[in-house]
């Protein structure tokens, strides 16, 4: 089903991009298909999928609506709209000045100072992982290391048993890809009947993780009330557990597929992170969205209040006008910018540790396994949602 065009949008800003699955996913691959459609049409265009809305498809108009959110409001950043006002996470669908207690608290837990205090149990959880599988000489790097590493990581992070991540995980994917078997609504509701009992357990006796001093936390005076815990510890569940997943699958394929990186990341030995930071540039990943809060004049065309703005956040590292080239992978590119952890007031708290994740991955892996492929048996076939991701890879290497 798709919209009528509005009368405040011109004919020649319309375009038929369904933003969860554009034209070119299939035969070319997400972000090959993010590129060529940056290349090729106005910064900000209109589609009638999804109940009709603007996306911002140059990397500088993107990156602007990501950083004004006195013109463009994060009330509802999931589309369809409909579905979009369901959402209500905190503190993800809340503007500036109200948002930022909630910022701070996680902040608190996901600043540079306290990952560098994760190194250790990040390193050994990638360890005992590719050391279970090394000597094998193939594996399925889907199942057996990305949907693992950074949820057990990350599940430790929160206090929660690592046994309890699929489910988690699968309600997590039903609020942010297509066709589950669960509605937006449904799935929301699983995770705030999931999270009570821990809420008010470790209101009363609160542990040394990252909830429970969310939790329990001066808030200018006051603690988060319940229904804010809950909230804000189903945002914090549904972003640890699905982007640095899907991030290292096409990462991984990536370094399997190019000789040439390989070589340069094996090296560099423990001095990845610039290779690590070109590689998030390249790979972005999460496609939300704005609504816009007044009428206002952006990129050459009418704004209405109301309107919904997506921003596939792949699009400014992506955006040749930004980054030339913007495929090649390179460590050496100056000044690279992009928006794969966002920008402005509602940029990605866990960039710090989702980095540290790929760098240790990547150090770790090329010390046990230099050389590897991709296997015939995998399946790199898209998956529409607002987070990108490849179905199965699979790789092989000699032993």
């Amino acid at each position: 089903m798709t919209t009528p065009r509005p009368a405040h949008v011109p004919e020649s800003r319309v375009v038929d991009i369904d933003i969860y699955m554009p034209p070119g996913l299939a035969e070319h691959g997400f972000h090959k298909a993010w590129s060529d459609l940056t290349a090729s049409h106005p910064a900000v265009v209109w589609t009638p999928r999804n109940e009709g809305h603007w996306i911002a498809l140059g990397g500088e108009a993107l990156q602007d609506v990501q950083s004004d959110p006195d013109a463009f409001s994060s009330r509802v950043i999931v589309l369809p709209k409909s579905i979009g006002e369901q959402h209500g996470l905190i503190p993800t669908t809340i503007d500036p000045p109200e948002h930022r207690p909630y910022r701070l608290l996680l902040n608190a837990s996901l600043n540079p100072a306290a990952i560098r205090g994760l190194s250790e149990t990040i390193r050994a959880t990638a360890t005992e992982l590719i050391d279970g599988f090394a000597a094998r000489g193939h594996c399925n790097f889907t199942a057996e290391f990305a949907e693992q590493f950074p949820i057990r990581v990350f599940m430790s992070l929160v206090g929660i048993d690592a046994s309890e991540a699929p489910k988690i995980r699968h309600w997590a994917e039903c609020m942010t890809r297509p066709g589950m078997d669960m509605s937006f609504e449904d799935a929301k509701q699983e995770f705030f009947r999931y999270l009570a009992p821990l809420v008010d357990a470790r209101t009363t006796h609160p542990g040394e993780d990252m909830l429970s001093k969310m939790i329990t936390a001066d808030l200018g005076g006051r603690r988060l009330t319940r229904d804010e815990a809950l909230s804000l510890s189903t945002q914090v569940l549904i972003a640890g557990l699905d982007t640095v997943v899907n991030v290292l699958a096409f990462i991984i394929r990536e370094v399997a597929d190019n000789a040439a990186l390989r070589a340069d990341l094996r090296a560099r030995g423990s001095d990845v992170l610039p290779v690590v930071n070109e590689l998030f540039r390249r790979f972005g990943l999460v496609s939300i969205a704005r609504e816009v809060r007044r009428d206002i004049e952006f990129q050459g065309v009418s704004l209405k209040a109301g309107d919904m703005i997506a921003i596939p956040t792949q699009v400014h590292g992506l955006d040749p006008a930004v980054n030339p080239d913007p495929l090649a992978i390179d460590a050496m590119r100056k000044r690279a910018r992009h928006s794969t952890f966002g920008s402005g007031p509602h940029m990605c708290p866990g960039q710090e540790l989702a980095r540290k994740e790929v760098a240790i991955t990547l150090e770790e892996w090329l010390k046990r396994i230099p050389d590897f492929a991709v296997a015939d048996t995998s399946d790199l076939s898209p998956v529409p949602g607002i987070v990108g991701a490849l179905r199965r890879v699979e790789l092989v290497w000699p032993t």
